[in-house]
């Protein structure tokens, strides 16, 4: 994956000039986007199919979905992506900014524990006390009680988070909050927090990176990046008690919880509901975040419509689920509303 960052980041500055906003192309138009590392494979298969098609240059910096608000907040970009829902300050200050879920994925428990099974069974409380550095060796009682006969090893365990301002944190922090009551209280929900032990690494790519070089390492990574870079992946216990695989079935089954959608608002799909009895519990929906009112209205309309329509034939080879209906329909009625400036 990391070719595919180092060739976006190029286009982007190439792209950009000076102020980080290029102009129209004589071929019909330029957007210029930054933000989600997770939605990043997504976005670089669009790219050249969206020019084939429609004539417009579109160029993407995947910079993590803190930078990526920033910089449409300051509208130094057309669009953003994040993985996680704009604060009240946030949606203040971008002055008039939509979300439009564009994808759907899973976060996935990677780890490097030579000889450890593939897809361990873990539990959100197990994991937050990994983070927090309670659990500090991967033969710990509590792991070994999940994974009954597992050859568990004596390494020490090396937390993996990321560094920057990161959406992927966001939907793993707020599944914490959610199972255990200490992370709420010491750590909580968030795009960046202080994690009390561990190392970091810049975007998805760096934390992949960093899981394949650290034995012992266990780290949260968007489900592409996981198969990408070959790495383990746990099974994560839902609310119904099943153990569970961060597979395209699973978060469909997480997405399926959703009963009613605001346009233009986050969805969030984390820790579902015991019913969805197949989910996979740290799911979440990745979004386009622009302005109601823009300049490039009339370019950044048929792109998210191709990006929530035709766009979507790349989904599943990357480990992104199908669109809800109850969303696209969403998606359609913010789209409409978008407006030239």
């Amino acid at each position: 994956m990391r070719p595919l960052v180092l060739v976006a980041g190029v286009l982007l500055l190439a792209g950009c000039g000076g102020k980080g906003k290029s102009s129209d192309s004589s071929s019909g138009g330029a957007l210029v986007g930054a933000g989600s590392t997770l939605v990043f494979p997504l976005v670089a298969k669009w790219i050249p199919d969206y020019a084939k098609t429609h004539g417009v240059a579109i160029t993407y910096g995947p910079i993590g979905s803190g930078g990526g608000i920033r910089q449409l907040t300051n509208r130094a970009v057309d669009f953003g992506a994040s993985d996680a829902p704009l604060t009240a300050n946030e949606q203040s200050a971008c002055k008039g900014c939509v979300e439009i879920p564009w994808a759907l994925a899973g976060t996935a428990i990677t780890y490097n524990v030579p000889g450890a099974p593939k897809h361990l069974r873990l539990t959100g409380p197990v994991i937050a006390d990994m983070f927090l550095g309670k659990i500090t060796s991967w033969n710990d009682a509590a792991i070994a009680k999940l994974n009954p006969g597992a050859k568990l090893s004596t390494i020490p365990v090396t937390p993996i988070f990321r560094r920057d301002s990161s959406g992927t944190t966001y939907t793993f922090t707020d599944f914490l909050s959610r199972v255990s009551p200490t992370w709420k209280r010491r750590l909580g929900t968030g795009t960046s927090v202080e994690f009390p032990t561990g190392a970091g690494g810049e975007g998805s790519s760096g934390v992949a990176a960093a899981l394949s070089r650290a034995r012992g390492a266990i780290g949260y990574l968007d489900a592409a990046y996981a198969i990408e870079n070959g790495l383990s992946s746990a099974a994560v216990r839902n609310r119904a008690g099943n153990y569970v695989l961060p597979v395209r079935r699973a978060v469909s089954a997480a997405a399926a919880t959703v009963t009613s959608v605001r346009p233009g608002k986050a969805v969030s799909i984390v820790d579902p509901p015991a019913s969805a009895a197949a989910a996979y519990p740290i799911s979440t929906f990745t979004y386009a975040v622009v302005p109601q009112k823009s300049a490039k209205a009339n370019l950044l309309s048929p792109f998210l419509t191709y990006a929530i329509g035709p766009g979507q034939r790349f989904a599943a080879a990357l480990q992104f689920a199908v669109l809800p209906p109850k969303i696209l329909a969403a998606d359609k009625a913010t789209i409409a509303k978008l407006r030239t400036s």
